[in-house]
């Protein structure tokens, strides 16, 4: 979808905005980039001021969703090892708008992966958690929800 650079800026504000509404949320820059966090652990990666001249980017942590992100043309694993444990990085080039709805529900569920569980159990509507992954019950090897 195409916009305008200042529409992917307004987009890239309102993300970080949105993540900042969390519980316990809050901004920090190490090594020069714009991070939310909560209880000292980074949720998302929004990039540095410069990089963002090169178009939207965003990285999450998704558990429960990695897979099926990465199918998706504008997503790859994150570097620095990162990938390994569900961390993606999400990138636009200028003048593509990013689907904000999705992009929240990463959020959502990054910030879900990093929060001590009494925060993330403050979240509300329920329905913004990602699917709950089955458990396998370990004496009949059945998977069960």
């Amino acid at each position: 979808m195409a916009s305008t650079p200042s529409a992917q800026k307004k987009l890239s504000r309102d993300l970080c905005a949105f993540a900042l509404g969390l519980p316990g949320a809050y901004e920090d820059h190490p090594w020069g980039e714009i991070v939310a966090k909560v209880n000292k652990k980074v949720f998302v990666f929004f990039g540095t001021p410069e990089g963002n001249a090169e178009g939207f980017g965003m990285g999450v942590k998704l558990p429960a969703s990695a897979a099926l992100a990465l199918e998706l043309p504008f997503v790859e694993p994150a570097g620095y090892g990162l990938g390994k444990s569900g961390w993606v990085t999400v990138k636009f080039r200028p003048g593509e708008l990013p689907p904000a709805a999705l992009l929240k529900e990463w959020i959502v569920e990054s910030y879900r992966a990093v929060a001590p569980k009494k925060l993330a159990a403050a979240l509300a509507p329920a329905e913004l958690a990602p699917a709950k992954k089955p458990r396998a019950r370990a004496a009949a090897g059945k998977v069960v929800r």
